[in-house]
């Protein structure tokens, strides 16, 4: 395959979306390559969930089953390594790898991910994704009616604080400093019995990624079993901006109903793309990213 080095399509990312749109394209007999350095977001992980057929098998089932089905489709072709440039060529698109090999594509479909911005507190990355957790609609049953917080602030805090009460009544919101709430939110909250802690937290204490208590500062702890944590991410490559691609405000790869970017023959899907982070909505906007370019690649040959 290395000796192959131009295809219709290069799909950089080989997780839930861009097996997705692999899969699309190669029922479309489309000369597809994924370039996948195998570092998913969600490694750590133990279980997916609210994804139909596949609610409770581990992330990895998930992929390993996807990519054996995609291999079926013999137009497609997979390399194990990481994408590091990509620019805008006379036929189409060049992406390097760290290698310094070079593969020209026509259409591009950037299914990269993002990468999260773990902040600098004791035992929170051992936590992340087994117990302080992002989403309740991917964790939330899991962690329902136990003592819960918050580790948030200000808008973020408080659209999740409906959510996460409707699974527990032992609610707190840990601000980790000064809060940022405003009058009619501080009623709201004291009236769904939400206490706000406003102190500086110094570490996650936890046995083996379970949460037991958060350590404050001041030396103080609480007991506490789940957490939801709103943190910063990161594009997982430069690619996307090297390629023209706009951002939105929140750092996401701005995308239209098709999953096309501002860039004529760039798409992207997946979590790069969106704030809806879920192995269900990844694999929709896969389809639809490889269906797209499907499509597109049709009109221009007929």
């Amino acid at each position: 395959m290395e000796e192959n080095k131009t295809f219709e399509v290069i799909i950089i990312g080989g997780s839930y979306a861009g097996l997705s749109a692999a899969m699309a394209l190669g029922r479309s007999l489309r000369n597809v390559l994924i370039i996948n350095s195998g570092k998913p977001c969600n490694i750590q992980t133990p279980h997916s969930h609210n994804f139909l057929t596949q609610d409770g098998k581990t992330p990895k089932e998930i992929s390993t089953l996807a990519k054996h089905q995609v291999e079926q489709y013999n137009t497609v072709s997979f390399i194990n390594d990481l994408a590091i440039n990509g620019q805008k060529i006379p036929l189409g698109f060049e992406i390097e790898k760290e290698n310094g090999k070079t593969f020209t594509a026509k259409k591009i479909i950037l299914a990269t991910g993002v990468k999260d911005i773990i902040p600098n507190i004791k035992g929170f990355s051992e936590c992340w994704g087994i117990s302080v957790i992002h989403c309740p609609y991917c964790h939330g049953y899991e962690h329902k009616a136990v003592n819960t917080a918050i580790m948030a602030n200000g808008e973020r805090a408080f659209h999740l604080a409906p959510l996460v009460q409707n699974l527990t009544n032992d609610l707190t919101i840990l601000t980790n400093g000064k809060m940022d709430f405003n009058e009619q939110q501080l009623i709201k909250l004291k009236t769904n019995n939400i206490e706000v802690n406003k102190k500086e937290i110094l570490e996650v204490e936890h046995k083996n990624g379970h949460l037991q208590k958060i350590v404050f500062k001041d030396g103080s702890k609480e007991n506490f079993l789940a957490a939801y944590a709103a943190i910063p991410f990161e594009q997982h490559t430069s690619i996307p901006v090297d390629l023209g691609c706009e951002l939105t405000e929140n750092g996401h790869i701005k995308v239209d109903f098709f999953q096309q970017t501002n860039v004529d023959g760039i798409y992207a899907c997946g979590d790069n793309s969106s704030p809806m982070r879920s192995v269900a909505y990844a694999v929709a906007t896969g389809n639809i990213a490889g269906a797209m370019v499907n499509k597109e690649l049709s009109h221009e040959e007929f």
